[in-house]
């Protein structure tokens, strides 16, 4: 234990007499480490909000939507959820609550007007039972059953709406052109910020049957259905019964079996967790090759100093130091040059993941995870003990005799 000491006491001792070439040695594993991490940390923290956008909605949300595969789109087919598929699950299947469809009037284009500034913006149709999770006003009220009954022009709007019309911070009350309805503003969104460039707060909604008569009767509404399962334990048989039921309607107008997708909120946060996992780990791993640049330059500078301190080596084997004696000194003496820049690295990497993320607009504060820290550890620790190996052997190996005479 105490020849352990004083190796390592020996090893701060020559990183301190050549501090210069200390930090520039270490400085590939610092650069290596902190791109790592910066990468980690913006990925992992943008991740974070993403599953907290999902978590929002609910674990037990289910989402029903018209779905065609690419080959059946350009062979002229057409998918569609209508208003029997969601009288069918609600009459043919038990154990869920706040089902409400979503009937776009505009999905991207909705021109929206007030006082002569107009903008596109995101229109759709709803009942009461949307307004469930993240999805609530936090001012004024949603949409109401009465509302719906009464197809009243009312609607209730993001933030971006009222920062792109130029609308006071308490717009209800303001009557806004809406598809070109005026309807009266009751209430107005809590703020959910972007996901994939979309600005979730660019959005108007109003009663379904509001956006139903906009529409006109022409033409057939294409529904999204959103639904709670009641019981967790059921949500697998209850999405089960659900595709059963919506399968059967669609037969029975002819239509294919497949023309539709449910999918639930787990299912969605596990695609994007799998997604942002093999994101993160290309990236990490293509940042890390740079530790092996790092590692590289840790084992030319060693064996260098294992020249340059020769006659130290064979000063200190004719006064009795094994083999093993040199070997642990340089060893450790590579291994603290890799922990010390993989500290620095790391440090730097959060501080670069924490601006990227304040001077990138729509990224959100940076997360760095437990296992990308012990991770850097890792590598830092790993890369010093195997680039140190060679210069700690060939110093081990040297006879103290011949070291002793070199000049």
């Amino acid at each position: 234990m105490l020849s352990l000491l004083e190796s390592f006491r020996a090893a701060l001792a020559a990183i301190r007499a050549h501090l210069l070439r200390s930090i520039l040695t270490a400085l590939g594993i610092i650069i290596a480490v902190a791109a790592v991490i910066a990468v980690v940390s913006v990925i992992q923290g943008f991740g974070n909000f993403i599953g907290g956008l999902f978590q929002g909605l609910g674990a037990n949300s289910v989402v029903i939507y018209p779905h065609l595969s690419r080959k059946e789109r350009l062979a002229g087919r057409t998918a569609r959820v209508s208003e029997s598929d969601l009288l069918a699950i609600q009459h043919n299947v038990a154990g869920i609550r706040d089902i409400s469809p979503r009937l776009y009037v505009a999905q991207f284009g909705g021109r929206v007007a007030w006082h002569g500034t107009i903008v596109n913006t995101q229109v759709f149709g709803t009942t009461s039972g949307y307004a469930k999770g993240q999805i609530y006003p936090v001012l004024g009220r949603f949409i109401t059953p009465i509302d719906n009954l009464q197809h009243r022009r009312v609607c209730v709007i993001g933030h971006t709406v009222i920062k792109n019309l130029g609308l006071p911070a308490d717009p209800l009350g303001r009557y806004l052109q809406v598809a070109g309805q005026w309807c009266r503003v009751i209430g107005v969104l809590k703020p959910q910020g972007e996901i994939f460039g979309q600005d979730l707060d660019n959005q108007v909604i109003i009663p379904y049957t509001t956006a139903r008569s906009i529409l006109g009767s022409a033409r057939k509404p294409n529904l999204v259905i959103q639904l709670t399962v009641t019981k967790a334990s059921q949500l697998k048989a209850t999405v089960a019964r659900i595709k059963q039921v919506i399968a059967r309607n669609h037969r029975l107008h002819g239509l294919p079996t497949k023309d539709f997708r449910v999918q639930t909120a787990q299912q969605v946060t596990q695609q994007f967790t799998s997604i942002l996992n093999t994101i993160t780990f290309i990236l990490g791993g293509i940042v890390g090759i740079s530790l092996l640049v790092g590692g590289i330059g840790i084992m030319n500078i060693m064996l260098v100093s294992v020249t340059e301190r020769t006659r130290e080596i064979g000063i200190l084997k004719s006064l009795g130091a094994r083999r093993r004696d040199i070997l642990t000194q340089f060893l450790i003496e590579a291994v603290l040059l890799s922990l010390i820049g993989g500290i620095i690295g790391l440090i730097l990497g959060w501080i670069l993941g924490l601006i990227a993320t304040n001077l990138i607009p729509g990224l959100k504060a940076a997360y760095v995870p437990g296992w990308a820290v012990a991770l850097a550890f890792g590598f830092s620790v790993g890369t010093g003990t195997i680039f140190g190996i060679l210069p700690a052997a060939k110093a081990a190996a040297l006879n103290p005799i011949e070291a002793l005479r070199y000049e």
